[in-house]
């Protein structure tokens, strides 16, 4: 909405200024954009990676191109919406370049926190530079994520030398010694390169992002990472149960997450969990027992932060694209030229997640502020729901085993 109301005052202000709209929103939900109307704002919209729809775009705009050979791109033609794709190859990672703010007022923005939530705060509360480590997922198969699209599923990596010299050159443009890794997840061996790099050229930064909660951050890796500057990290535990996990093909267990997650904490690195209720088959039982789970984790001082998103099932996941897999009955999308992502199933276990999602978001603040860790997880719920079958010492006993 507010690149759409940037576009309308561009428009207002000089109607000849040329606007492309591009971007995570438009890559998973406008792949088959056929509204009119969204070009009274934008002369362009353009589908994955930029580097190349844009370079494309750049040689049409110059009379050197034809509109014919645009890479990737929509546009309107005669009061239609035509994509315009020559299929030409992307530009590898290790070209692409490094980013630069040149130009923008950095010190006039404003600081934003949405909420108390310590990861949050990060994410918006003042500068950080956005830099990738790498191209894509290098798990590439959870069952909830749109593995099927290229921000995904092309999986490149640059070297530790090359992703330094980035580093090097924004902090030099910008002043800012900050780093928010924006990969979907980061992954282990380069980012044990990058810190080596780091530490061999004596460069201090501040850095975060998502990683996978795998066995490969060992003690050791955690350290090392913290050494270089790491301050915290996010991923995925999302339900807390072995069966689902399994499901989603999350590619961990809970007793490993414990350990990874311990071991970043022991290093002093924030552990933020994204935590999911809501997916095909979750019963009310596997909803207690992931919460209780996830009081063990706060108590053993595992994670220091949270966020229950509710499941969402996607046209490009696995499970949008294989429902019967899944278990579930997908609804037909309602009619529109606009946006196609989201679609709506019905599970038939019934439960009624919305109520459930009130508890587990209460308890997630409390545990957050070190309330009620000792209390049962049934007293978070306004209806009665069956004792977890977790031990209450599950997660003190995989620490201690690990």
């Amino acid at each position: 909405y507010g690149a759409f109301r940037i576009a309308q005052t561009i428009k207002a202000h000089n109607p000849k200024i040329v606007t492309v709209l591009g971007g995570g929103y438009v890559n998973t939900e406008l792949r088959e954009l056929a509204e009119p109307r969204v070009f009274d704002y934008f002369d362009y919209v353009t589908l994955d990676d930029g580097e190349k729809p844009l370079l494309a775009l750049f040689e049409h705009l110059a009379g050197r191109r034809p509109r014919l050979n645009l890479v990737r791109t929509f546009t309107r033609v005669d009061s239609a919406v035509r994509y315009f794709n020559s299929q030409e190859p992307d530009i590898p990672f290790e070209d692409v370049g490094t980013p630069t703010w040149d130009g923008l007022p950095l010190d006039r923005y404003l600081s934003l926190l949405d909420m108390l939530n310590p990861m949050h705060r990060l994410w918006s509360d003042g500068h950080w530079n956005k830099l990738t480590v790498a191209h894509g997922c290098y798990w590439k198969k959870c069952s909830f994520c749109d593995v099927s699209l290229d921000y995904i599923g092309r999986y490149e990596a640059a070297s530790a030398k090359t992703l330094v010299d980035r580093i090097e050159r924004i902090v030099e443009e910008t002043g800012h010694t900050g780093f928010h890794f924006v990969d979907e997840a980061a992954p282990p061996k380069a980012l044990r390169a990058m810190a080596e790099e780091l530490q061999r050229r004596n460069l201090a930064i501040s850095w975060w992002g998502n990683i996978r909660f795998e066995k490969s951050f060992t003690p050791e890796l955690c350290l090392q990472l913290a050494d270089s500057g790491c301050i915290a990290v996010s991923g995925g535990l999302e339900v807390a149960s072995d069966r689902l996990l399994a499901l989603m093909k999350k590619g961990v267990s809970v007793e490993q997450v414990a350990r990874v997650t311990r071991a970043f904490t022991d290093a002093g690195v924030l552990v933020h969990a994204y935590l999911m209720y809501g997916f095909p088959t979750q019963t009310v039982q596997d909803t207690v027992d992931a919460l209780e789970y996830v009081r063990q984790l706060f108590t053993a001082n595992c994670i220091q932060s949270g966020f229950f998103h509710r499941f969402s099932c996607t046209v490009h996941s696995p499970v949008g694209l294989n429902p019967t897999e899944y278990g579930i009955h997908l609804q037909p999308l309602p009619p529109g030229k606009f946006a196609k992502n989201d679609v709506h199933f019905i599970d038939p276990t019934g439960v009624d997640h919305d109520r459930l999602g009130k508890a587990l978001n209460k308890a997630l603040y409390n545990y957050m502020h070190g309330i009620g860790l000792d209390e049962d997880v049934r007293a978070w719920f306004d209806e009665r729901v069956p004792k977890p079958r977790v031990g209450r010492n599950f997660i003190a006993r995989a620490l201690s085993t690990g």
